[in-house]
């Protein structure tokens, strides 16, 4: 049985500590951090966080990490541009392998098929399908006019 994604990254951040790696401790007790405040935004409703969400975490700390290190880049803050990068590698470590433009192109396809798609209206069924099946994998905003394409 694999481990589930809390579990991994509980054990990274053992062996950051064991390490002494201070950098890699600082973004693994963010992860945490995120990971906590939505397991008690969704402790309302009755529910924990499971790995599909904790990608989906993830994802988007990646995505924030990328838009704060161009920032930095663009305002000449090189410094603070790198320690953002190297928050991305530590965070990808738990991404699963992202598609490429061609298993993308692929998969909308399955997912067009599989849902029966045929408008623009059936646009939900399909990124629905997508989430469910690669949170995590593919960039949903790159997806979204992929999938209108196919269907307009």
């Amino acid at each position: 049985m694999t481990q589930d994604m809390r579990t991994r990254i509980n054990d990274v951040l053992k062996e950051a500590m064991k390490a002494k790696d201070s950098e890699r401790l600082g973004t693994l007790r963010l992860i945490n951090a995120a990971i906590k405040d939505q397991d008690i935004a969704m402790r309302v409703d009755g529910k924990s966080v499971g790995d599909p969400e904790i990608l989906a975490i993830l994802g988007k700390m990646v995505k924030q990490r990328q838009e704060s290190a161009r920032a930095y880049e663009e305002g000449g803050r090189l410094e603070l541009a790198e320690k953002e990068l190297s928050e991305i590698k530590v965070i990808e470590a738990f991404l699963p392998t992202q598609l490429t433009e061609a298993e993308t192109v692929a998969a909308i396809d399955a997912a067009i098929s599989k849902t029966g798609a045929s408008s623009i209206r059936d646009m939900g069924k399909v990124m629905g399908e997508l989430k469910g099946k690669y949170t995590g994998q593919m960039d949903f905003g790159a997806a979204g006019p992929m999938v209108k394409a196919r269907l307009g």
